[in-house]
Formats: structure tokens, sequence, C-alpha cells
């Protein structure tokens, strides 16, 4: 991160009010403001939530690659910010986003969350209920190109 936005984030004194956990961590929720389906679950550190602020996208913490993810940077699928909300705990924040393309999920799906419980607790089990609306492999191999 360039020296300028790490000075802008020091000082953005309104990113002090959310409850960050102990890894400079808060979790978010992107639900699509059309249809109010919840799209995915992610994470932000401090920059991640402003470079979203800044940029109008979504920019979340990779845990896995320990970096500042842009959404949509690989698959094309950016998600354009609305509306960013706190919850009561200030622990949580909710992005109310338009998907592009309608995939968020890097399956080619229209959310992360396809996997439905069906059935009673002793032979229940998890179901795919949404399909794939475009090759992972596409995907990925399209935007490199």
């Amino acid at each position: 991160m360039a020296t300028g936005t790490a000075a802008s984030v020091a000082k953005a004194k309104w990113l002090n009010k959310v409850k960050w956990d102990e890894h400079g961590l808060v979790p978010v929720i992107a639900q699509e403001a059309g249809s109010n389906d919840v799209l995915m679950f992610a994470w932000m550190n401090r920059d991640a939530l402003y470079k979203t602020v800044e940029l109008g996208e979504a920019v979340y913490w990779s845990r896995s690659r320990k970096k500042l993810w842009h959404k949509g940077e690989e698959s094309g699928h950016v998600q354009k910010v609305l509306e960013i909300r706190l919850d009561c705990d200030e622990d949580v924040v909710l992005l109310k986003i338009e998907q592009a393309g309608g995939i968020a999920c890097h399956t080619g799906r229209h959310s992360c969350f396809f996997n439905k419980f069906l059935g009673d607790p002793k032979d229940g089990d998890w179901q795919n209920v949404e399909p794939v609306l475009k090759d992972p492999e596409t995907i990925y191999t399209e935007t490199k190109k």
C-alpha cells in the first residue's frame, strides 16, 4: 500500500468505530441489493474497508493469500458497493452490492451459499441447490487473456 494511503487510513476516524478482532479483521457479508440474496462472506482489515469506500467496489482481506483482494480482479466479477452498514455490536459489516456478471462464487455460482441442509437430524445431508452458471475454468482462463 502506498504511504499516502497508509496515512489516510490512519487518519480515518470512522474506522475506529469498527470492533476489529484480535487479527485486525472484521467479518463482512455481501448481499445483493436487488434480490437481497446473501452472496458471500469474507473478511476485511482497515485497509480493505478504507479501499472499499474509496473505490466503491468490494476489497477484502484474503486470509489464505495474506493480502488485499479486490473482488473480481481475476474473474471480472466485481462487486459495486451501493451501501455499507455496521451491525448493532459494531463487529460485522454488511455490503449491499451489485454483482457484475451475476456470479459471486469462485465455483461459478450466483452465491457461495449453494449447499442447503435437507432432511432430518439423523438422515439429512447437505445438497447442492444452485446451478453452476459458468465453468470456473472458463472464468479464470478468459480473464488471463
